[in-house]
């Protein structure tokens, strides 16, 4: 068993990862939200890089994705589980770049987690609005 802050590192692991290319952004904002989400306290920012090793060490074995899916499921009580879903969408979106890849890993996220559809489509649509860039208006 991991702890509800593995498994909320493990997820943004896991969508970085989805296109097989983390990358500087993705890394840098996946350590943002460990320093300053207020989930994060007491979380050792030190263990951040243990702990994304460990999930790209899960993710590489055997039926990995399931696996990890799973455990993430497991590790999260159910109020974690759109903050999860929240991260993910950050780290996807923090690169400017979203792979088809990491629309599949986001829905494989939402359906594990079991984020009700309309909580989702919200999600995602206020993580579009936040990561705006002034090429897209």
């Amino acid at each position: 068993m991991i702890s509800h802050q593995d498994a909320l590192i493990y997820t943004m692991v896991m969508v970085s990862a989805a296109d097989n290319n983390i990358t500087d952004a993705e890394l840098s904002a996946m350590g943002r939200r460990v320093r300053y989400l207020p989930i994060f306290a007491g979380f050792d920012s030190e263990r951040l890089t243990e702990v994304t090793r460990d999930c790209a060490a899960r993710l590489a074995e055997e039926d990995g994705l399931d696996n990890t899916l799973i455990l993430i499921r497991d590790a999260l009580p159910k109020k974690l589980r759109e903050t999860a879903y929240v991260c993910a969408c950050e780290i996807v979106l923090s690169d400017g770049e979203i792979s088809q890849e990491e629309l599949r890993i986001l829905e494989l996220i939402r359906h594990r987690l079991d984020i009700d559809r309309l909580v989702g489509a919200a999600i995602e649509r206020a993580m579009a609005a936040r990561y705006l860039r002034p090429a897209d208006v």
